[in-house]
């Protein structure tokens, strides 16, 4: 991040600001070698590109680095499947949650990946996701998660958690399957 200097003129990092310069903001701030009267004022070249945030006017180096950011904006209205609790940016963040073994619903890293699996198979909508066969013959619920339980039907790759089918479509194909949990 950086600005121009309003008595340089030149380019500066925000390193070569003051706190209190910094936040009288762009077209105001003098960088901390104008205030002190230097006479030299090394000048750092401008960046070519930046990605700004629509929300906070934040910058970043790259479009991946503003994504990451972006997800501090989303609101936190998604639930958790299994303890209900509703303090999640994304479906993928509710479904982490569950595989981490920190759901107060599940104990476990294991038992909270086959309740998360169990879950899924007992999802209609869920099945375009998942691989295999759901049920057994006799009508019950396969025991066992297969290694690669859930695939993305758009680019037919193969996840092991379902968190990470989640934050694929969000990256890759730019849809949140809110309706999927």
């Amino acid at each position: 991040m950086g600005r121009c200097c309003s008595d340089c003129g030149d380019w500066c990092t925000k390193s070569m600001f003051s706190s209190n310069q910094w936040r009288k903001g762009d077209g105001y701030s003098r960088c901390t070698n104008c205030v002190s009267g230097s006479q030299y004022c090394p000048p750092v070249p401008a960046p070519t590109y930046f990605y700004q945030c629509r929300e906070c006017y934040r910058e970043f180096n790259s479009q991946n680095e503003l994504d990451m950011h972006m997800q501090v904006h989303r609101p936190r209205n998604v639930s958790c499947p299994v303890c209900g609790e509703q303090r999640f940016l994304s479906p993928a963040n509710a479904i982490q949650h569950v595989e981490s073994g920190y759901c107060t619903g599940c104990l476990g890293r294991d038992n909270a990946r086959q309740q998360i699996y169990q879950y899924a198979q007992g999802q209609r909508r869920m099945q375009p996701f998942m691989t295999g066969t759901p049920l057994l013959a006799n009508g019950s619920y396969n025991s066992g998660v297969p290694d690669l339980p859930y695939q993305c039907p758009q680019c037919a790759k193969s996840f092991r958690q379902l968190s990470q089918l989640y934050q694929h479509q969000d990256n890759k194909h730019s849809m949140r399957m809110l309706g999927y949990i």
